[in-house]
């Protein structure tokens, strides 16, 4: 076995340093979301799981989690079904505009989230649009578009041209061969980008703070009660997110693997 040399060793240190940093703040929301006292401090006063009962009694914060569910769904929903077609267009088709087009689609991925959400902010007065749910839907599809046709046209440039060709020579129609062909091809790209496009419409919090009426999603719930405090109902709330988000991404990982 070979050993690592001193600057080897110093950038595999400096890698788990980093990991450990990233990482042990969600250990500690984990920890502190069983801890009997309502101070978020060591040492912990014991163990319990009263929390997770308040969070699932606590109604309020519930109705946010089922806005943030539905709109993170819906939002992930269209954003794959206005991203996925792009992305065959502009990696398949010349016409005019076509840079210009790309650009205005990947726009909002470098644009912080406040300027996109006060620019439909404004939009949606101009016309005339009430605040709702439905208008943060847009924002957030809006927003992670590019998301998607990123991903999907990162792995369009590696798909064989031959395979839709050859299906093409023996009859199948432009539908079929997208079916049966390209499809399969695409289809990692396309669950990771609905992964990731969840994943950020879900805790979305600038472009949902300027489009939403009465109606508030989870993220804004635990923003204005983090104005008085971190309580253990939040660091309950949250591991509880991070235990889906981990079943979430091992889900994908088996499903993609089992259809390869």
């Amino acid at each position: 076995m070979t050993r690592l040399l001193w600057w080897q060793r110093s950038l595999v240190g400096t890698a788990l340093a980093a990991l450990a940093f990233l990482y042990l703040p969600i250990g500690v929301l984990i920890l502190f979301s069983f801890n009997a006292s309502k101070v978020t401090t060591f040492p912990l006063a014991g163990f319990t799981t009263d929390w997770y009962a308040r969070v699932f009694a606590n109604t309020e914060m519930l109705h946010a989690l089922a806005n943030s569910l539905s709109v993170a769904v819906s939002a992930t929903v269209l954003a794959v079904l206005l991203g996925v077609p792009a992305a065959l267009a502009l990696d398949r088709h010349h016409f005019p505009g076509k840079h210009l087009f790309q650009t205005t689609l990947l726009l909002p991925l470098s644009l912080p989230g406040i300027v996109t959400g006060i620019a439909m902010l404004n939009f949606y007065k101009q016309i005339g649009l009430p605040l709702s749910l439905a208008t943060v839907v847009i924002g957030h599809a809006t927003a992670l578009i590019g998301v998607v046709v990123s991903q999907v046209m990162a792995r369009l440039a590696k798909v064989n041209r031959r395979l839709e060709e050859a299906s093409a020579d023996l009859g199948a129609t432009p539908f079929e061969t997208f079916r049966r062909v390209t499809l399969p091809s695409i289809r990692s790209a396309v669950i990771g980008s609905a992964l990731l496009t969840f994943t950020l419409s879900f805790d979305e919090i600038p472009v949902t703070y300027f489009l939403t009426g009465r109606e508030i999603t989870l993220p804004i719930y635990i923003y204005s009660t983090l104005r008085r405090g971190i309580t253990p109902e939040i660091n309950a709330i949250g591991t509880l997110i991070v235990a889906a988000s981990i079943l979430l991404i091992l889900v994908s990982v088996v499903m993609i693997r089992d259809r390869r």
